[in-house]
């Protein structure tokens, strides 16, 4: 989570507000007062937690399921002020479904993703394009009522053909705000999967992507041309 995120939630969140952290075993937010996530309390804390403030979640509020399975989650509408889920939606399956289900059951929240950029760029995470165990390259979008929210679309393997992805550190170059997506948002979070059926769809909207960064890593190899490619 970013620093300026952290620091918001920590200095603004009145004492009263009630705090969901959907997906935060790795590294849960301990302002949560309750916790979503596949995994279980015990073994929480992969990496840490997000600041060194007591803990207000407990093994009692936290629940562990899947959070994709659609079935509503077991909270009421409303039933917290705030939801916050920091690098979880690339991981499912399903993110368009956990952005309903997180606009049904708080008042407002925080999300944040990583940028395209970081899903584009050659050796992020080893020798290959971005992160192995992340399925979307996630956009920010405007609905047609203003409200900012997510466009996901769905990892291809052929990222890792010549000029089909950035040079190596270019994600690394950036400040770490602009290495993510971090949106606020108020009763609604809209969120959409974009579907790109074949080369006419698909190449322009990655060329834009790679286009945005200083264009594709040079092509040092030739290598086999795509099915898509014409």
């Amino acid at each position: 989570m970013l620093d300026a995120a952290r620091r918001r939630l920590l200095t603004t969140t009145p004492e009263a507000a009630r705090v969901l952290d959907v997906g935060g075993w790795a590294k849960p937010l301990p302002r949560a007062d309750a916790v979503l996530d596949l995994l279980p309390h015990a073994t929480r804390g992969l990496y840490g937690a997000e600041d060194d403030t007591p803990e207000r979640f407990t093994e009692a509020t936290w629940t562990q399921r899947d959070i994709c399975d659609h079935e509503p989650w077991p909270y009421a509408d409303e039933a917290f002020d705030i939801a916050v889920c920091s690098h979880t939606l690339e991981d499912v399956r399903d993110p368009v479904w956990v952005c309903r289900e997180l606009s049904r059951v708080a008042k407002a929240g925080y999300v944040e993703v990583p940028a395209p950029v970081q899903e584009l760029t050659w050796g992020v995470h080893g020798p290959w394009v971005g992160w192995t165990h992340h399925h979307w390259i996630t956009e920010e979008e405007t609905d047609a009522d203003a409200r900012a929210g997510l466009r996901f679309t769905f990892k291809p393997h052929l990222l890792g053909a010549p000029g089909r992805h950035l040079a190596a550190g270019t994600s690394e170059a950036l400040p770490p705000e602009e290495r993510v997506i971090a949106i606020w948002w108020t009763d609604t979070l809209p969120a959409r999967e974009q579907v790109l059926v074949g080369a006419d769809e698909f190449d322009p909207w990655l060329a834009g992507l790679l286009d945005a960064h200083g264009g594709p890593a040079p092509v040092s190899v030739t290598g086999r041309r795509h099915p898509w490619r014409r």
